[in-house]
């Protein structure tokens, strides 16, 4: 049995400046993912996306921003169950719960953070009959390390901004990208739409539209794709690839967790805004993405705020009765669980004769 004093389902971004937020009070934290490593979407999806809102970083990739948050914790000595999706929850007599994974393993807690982003997701497949051959040998649903196109022929499917904006980069990247979309306008942002067009006309992406992939030819591995454009050409057509990315999206589920009697509203947790973002069931909070409330915005920097927060009442429910004095990190400094103290340097005082 791993016991902790919060216990955080999800080991993304709010899940992980969570661990920083509750060590500023001294409450330890373990972490629960289903993935195999901590970061979450930005580890999963696009580790090497570019974003811009998060604050002091006009632009850091989602992988590298996973890095300083592990490095920003470290201090604090997160636990980590990696690997394992939390299943179910059973409240205990002294008002604590125990969170058992899909592989057996225990958890106990006085409070549970369920920071789970958009809950665990599935990648939208087109109605290809052989895709599912294909998959792991030249057919991918997201990109992890673009290197792995270096100098390959890639087919990009979808009209999406991940569309767009991989087509864009991997045009620097691969020796050829084509990208096919069922539509002659895009749903991403106008100027992404415009650099694919200035691509076009480099002669740096093959542009298709409107069409769409309707089969996958190969043996071993995906070695080209069959392309209908019966608007303008009655016949199909091949186009030779190494890759296949079909990108229309991800579909997510909150899995187990949507059945822990949490009130549950289009896919997301209701929680309280006034306060802390606690649920229904007191004890447990729901921080980030997965929650939803009057005014939400799904963004990282709003998960952040929303764990700070939350630690404040995880504090009073740890220790109740316990008044807790605000202190600035600037002021008070950090110490961390594994010895180490950082402050700021102290003013020196000089008597002059």
């Amino acid at each position: 049995m791993i016991k902790t004093d919060i216990l955080i389902i999800g080991a993304g971004p709010t899940g992980l400046f969570t661990v920083f937020e509750a060590g500023l009070l001294k409450l330890k934290c373990h972490l629960i993912d289903a993935l195999p490593q901590a970061g979450g979407q930005c580890t999963e999806l696009y580790p090497k996306k570019p974003i811009y809102d998060i604050p002091a970083y006009p632009e850091i990739l989602a992988g590298d921003l996973t890095l300083k948050l592990l490095e920003q914790c470290k201090q604090f000595e997160p636990g980590f169950t990696l690997g394992e999706r939390a299943e179910t929850i059973e409240k205990q007599e002294d008002g604590s719960f125990i969170v058992t994974t899909n592989k057996g393993t225990q958890h106990q807690a006085p409070v549970v953070a369920i920071a789970g982003g958009l809950g665990s997701f599935e990648p939208r497949k087109p109605l290809i009959d052989n895709i599912a051959h294909f998959e792991d040998k030249g057919v991918e649903y997201m990109i992890k390390d673009p290197e792995i196109y270096r100098d390959k022929k890639v087919v990009i499917a979808g009209g999406g901004d991940s569309a767009l904006d991989w087509s864009i980069f991997l045009s620097d990247v691969a020796s050829e990208v084509t990208l096919i979309h069922r539509r002659n306008e895009f749903r991403g942002h106008l100027d992404s739409v415009e650099k694919v067009q200035e691509l076009k006309n480099q002669g740096k992406i093959n542009l298709i539209t409107p069409a769409e992939v309707v089969g996958i030819l190969g043996h071993d591995k995906v070695q080209a794709v069959v392309v209908s454009q019966s608007a303008h050409i009655p016949k199909d057509f091949e186009v030779e690839c190494d890759h296949f990315i079909p990108l229309f999206g991800l579909s997510p589920k909150l899995g187990p967790i949507a059945n822990w009697g949490l009130e549950i509203e289009k896919n997301a947790i209701k929680v309280d805004n006034s306060l802390d973002y606690q649920t229904n069931i007191p004890g447990i909070f729901a921080i980030g993405d997965v929650n939803t409330y009057p005014g939400k915005l799904k963004l990282i920097l709003c998960g952040f705020h929303e764990a700070t927060l939350m630690c404040q009442s995880a504090y009073q429910i740890i220790n109740p009765g316990k008044r807790y004095v605000l202190k600035y990190t600037t002021v008070a400094g950090v110490d961390g669980f594994d010895g180490t103290r950082k402050e700021a340097p102290k003013a020196v005082v000089k008597a002059f004769d």
